[in-house]
């Protein structure tokens, strides 16, 4: 691997990882509740907008960061374990299949309008999400300053 992409793979792995860490609370924490609220009127707009626009956000952090966990993978940078680059890879793949399962769908189904069981089944799932993620920056952080 050239020296130049060798010396961005973990600072571009912290930042998406960190920053999905970030998004993915506020989603939880306040966004989503907060859809319950939207009105029926309005509710099918704002779910396309929001999956749009959250399309932006999310899907460069999280192609970014499965691609610097894979080359972490394949070729581990000094300080960060074989233990660490697989636990690493394995939740990566568990915020993948969350959101491809559950997620993905479920928004889908909110697009053709409100629906109070939907919305509380996308809210309790992305607590998957939401664990995957914060275990995420604990492992990037740990292993940052050499814990693991």
């Amino acid at each position: 691997m050239p020296d130049l992409v060798r010396d961005l793979v973990i600072p571009v792995h912290t930042v998406s990882t960190l920053a999905m860490f970030g998004v993915i609370w506020i989603v939880q924490l306040v966004h989503y509740p907060l859809m319950a609220r939207v009105g029926e009127s309005g509710f099918r707009e704002y779910q396309r907008q929001h999956v749009r626009r959250i399309t932006w956000v999310v899907g460069p952090l999280m192609l970014a960061e499965v691609a610097t966990a894979l080359s972490i993978l394949i070729d581990a940078p000094s300080g960060w374990s074989e233990r660490a680059a697989w636990t690493g890879i394995g939740l990566v793949t568990l915020a993948w299949v969350a959101t491809a399962l559950f997620s993905v769908p479920l928004h889908g189904r909110l697009e053709r309008g409100f629906d109070a069981a939907t919305h509380r089944r996308l809210v309790a799932t992305n607590w998957i999400r939401t664990c995957v993620w914060t275990a995420r920056a604990v492992l990037v952080a740990t292993t940052l300053h050499g814990a693991i």
